[in-house]
């Protein structure tokens, strides 16, 4: 690891002007190209207190051996180089987006004698119209099949066109109607040139001039009794119809013009762009990428902007680009799109209409990828043994953690602080062992107190159950498991396990784990190992990982261990502990909910949920029954005197109902002459 003062440029080397900056390792590879407005202000930077860089950045630095740098007159010549540097050296701390896929184009190729429409990917050739690129060929197919009926262009290879041209006979197509068959002769090179020009014209949006002139030439031949002729006319026109159905209208103005949507967590980011020409969409694509760098959305839509029109000239950067978040400062980026294209682009970020509607249908179609990637990630099996064996190399384990259970926290502004464990075994997640808990032993919010409470009574039920199977006679435990809550759906049944020979069902938490993860730093981790060691449990790692910066905690280490942001066994924390999270939210969430919907009446003893629906329904509500006689409420079927005394002494021991509110404003809609906003307090989790 490098002292970055051992490189650091001497005060005054460093030029007050644009450019561009390259970080080199000892080796002198390049691991990291960035730009700036001002060298020196920028360099700098880089050169401060170590505890005050953030992590990543830390990391860079330390990594580095070398700094140089290359000036330029203007914030757009120092764009351009930065895409060419990092294009030429791919640096391992920039942000490189990776397509998930190769995305195919519809391609004509007009440089060639005659033309040839086909499915194309990789990079563009010079000559060659592109259309697209579609999210799969199987689309793009269907398309051209459609057109073909119209614009009869070629669609074989060079070796199937020279072997027709030599024998004298056309393919299958040829014969069918969707080959003009120029290999025969049927139509000169300069006729079919002309084809593909107007296939181009078509794809292109130019669509309404060939429907206007089909459809007058159907009316022609049906006038000159010519049915057969004006009857494939008409089917003709069908198929140019159901090839733009295909493609929509999603902006009414024709607009042309790239929406980019970013979707991104602690780790990857997403990209989606929609390709939108004469108002409808022609093409989709997606990159992913790990923020191996400290990045925000600004930055990471520049990135995406630099690999998008990087080599694009002319039409293919359009008039228009929509972004979710503008680059710092935005007019450089503007004006070198402005002169890729060579005329003026905007770019913006769309505020109301149809413009912000589609820009939600991409953000939607960013946050599914991101979701897909991550799901196809975590499914991969080389990819869970290598993070299972990262996470035990980082924490120096004797064997990879197979099963991996993790604890968080969670409490509304300090009531109802509840407590979630779920259990990841081989990297995937066990839905059906995980446990939800009520902290009971204080009140009030204390994080660390409430780890200590739940990692004990979690190990003092796997002691209790060692004791049952007759593994553990020691009787160290006490076997507490009051206020232990049931995974969803599992009826308080857990698979796996030892079998209980009593019930034939398996017994709950009697596996422990090799790896104990917290939602939380120095003090979570305290208290979970502290709990440990009162109980006895000696063989269970535990770590803990904190969201600032994505840090692993070990007990009784003043340092964190830091994994890098590409890690796998990282990824694999930050998913156990971000669903642990998850479910901690929704338990709290319910029993809020539960508590909100419980009233005066629930405790009145005798009165079931029939008898309670009758008395409301009767009074019409808390406030009326409250102010009802003894006698009114036995008017109600059912209710006899002692039921109605009952009731009239749980509403007078309740504090009185508050006013009904209006949700949609805020206001206080129940007493006549008071309104007031509504202040709603807010969820938390334990966050650390």
């Amino acid at each position: 690891m490098a002292d970055p003062s051992s490189y650091r440029p001497k005060p005054g080397q460093i030029p007050d002007s644009p450019g561009v900056y390259k970080f080199r390792d000892q080796h002198g590879r390049v691991i990291y190209v960035g730009k700036a407005k001002s060298l020196r202000q920028r360099l700098s930077s880089y050169f401060q207190d170590l505890a005050n860089l953030h992590q990543r950045t830390r990391t860079m630095v330390t990594t580095a051996a070398s700094v140089e740098w290359t000036v330029v007159t203007t914030e757009v010549e120092a764009l351009q180089l930065e895409y060419s540097w990092i294009k030429e050296f791919d640096p391992r701390f920039n942000v490189k987006y990776r397509d998930d896929k190769s995305y195919p184009s519809l391609a004509v190729t007009m440089n060639e004698e005659f033309p040839r429409v086909q499915v194309m990917r990789g990079p563009k050739r010079k000559g060659v119209r592109y259309f697209g690129p579609y999210a799969h060929a199987w689309a793009i197919r269907e398309t051209v099949d459609l057109l073909l009926r119209v614009f009869p262009v070629r669609t074989c290879s060079a070796g199937v066109f020279k072997r027709s041209a030599q024998i004298g006979r056309p393919c299958l197509l040829g014969y069918i109607g969707k080959c003009s068959a120029p290999c025969v002769g049927r139509v000169s090179a300069e006729e079919h040139r002309e084809l593909a020009e107007e296939f181009c014209d078509f794809m292109a949006g130019r669509t309404g001039t060939y429907l206007r002139r089909l459809e007058q030439q159907m009316r022609d031949a049906a006038a000159a009794m010519e049915y057969e002729k004006a009857a494939r006319l008409r089917d003709d026109i069908e198929a140019l119809k159901r090839a733009m159905e295909k493609n929509a209208v999603v902006l009414a103005d024709a607009t042309d013009a790239d929406l980019i949507a970013v979707a991104e967590d602690e780790l990857e980011a997403a990209v989606q762009i929609f390709h939108v020409r004469d108002g409808r969409v022609r093409g989709q694509r997606g990159w992913v990428t790990d923020r191996v760098e400290e990045v925000g959305t600004a930055e990471l839509v520049e990135h995406a902007l630099q690999q998008l029109y990087g080599e694009e000239r002319g039409e293919g950067v359009p008039k228009e680009v929509l972004v979710p978040a503008l680059p710092d400062p935005c007019e450089p980026v503007q004006q070198w799109l402005t002169e890729r294209r060579g005329s003026q682009v905007s770019l913006r970020i769309p505020q109301r209409g149809d413009k912000k509607d589609l820009m939600a249908t991409v953000q939607r179609n960013a946050q599914q990828a991101l979701v897909l990637h991550k799901t196809r990630r975590a499914s991969d099996l080389t990819t869970r043994s290598r993070a299972l064996e990262e996470i035990a190399e980082a924490l120096d384990l004797d064997s990879a953690p197979l099963r991996i259970e993790c604890f968080d926290i969670s409490h509304l502004q300090g009531d109802d602080v509840v407590a979630s464990m779920v259990v990841f075994e081989d990297g995937l997640a066990r839905k059906s062992e995980y446990r939800r808990f009520q902290i009971k032993s204080f009140a009030g919010q204390d994080d660390v107190r409430s780890m200590h409470e739940v990692v004990s009574r979690r190990f003092r039920r796997y002691l209790l159950e060692k004791q049952k199977t007759g593994e553990w006679v020691d009787g160290e435990g006490d076997g507490d498991g009051e206020g232990v809550g049931v995974g969803p759906g599992s009826g308080g049944e857990v698979a796996g396990g030892p079998i209980d020979p009593d019930t034939g069902r398996p017994r709950r938490f009697a596996y422990p784990p090799q790896l104990v993860v917290v939602d939380g730093g120095q003090p979570q981790v305290a208290a979970a190992q502290r709990a440990l060691q009162e109980l006895g449990v000696e063989d269970v790692a535990v770590c803990g990982l904190a969201k600032r910066l994505e840090e692993v905690w070990l007990p009784g280490e003043d340092d964190p261990v830091i994994l890098p942001r590409t890690s796998e066994g990282l990824y694999l924390l930050q998913r156990v502990r971000d669903e642990a999270h998850r479910f901690a939210i929704a338990y709290q969430r319910n029993k809020r909910s539960k508590s909100m919907r419980a009233g005066a009446l629930d405790s009145v003893p005798g009165l079931g949920e029939s008898r309670r629906q009758a008395l409301l329904k009767h009074f019409g509500s808390l406030k009326r029954l409250r102010a009802a006689t003894v006698e009114q409420i036995c008017e109600v079927p059912g209710v006899g005197r002692r039921t109605a005394e009952s009731v009239l002494a749980a509403l007078a021991g309740a504090a009185p109902a508050g006013p009904a509110v209006n949700t949609a404003t805020g206001e206080i809609i129940e007493e006549e002459g008071t309104t007031g906003p509504v202040t709603v307090p807010t969820e938390r989790g334990n966050s650390s």
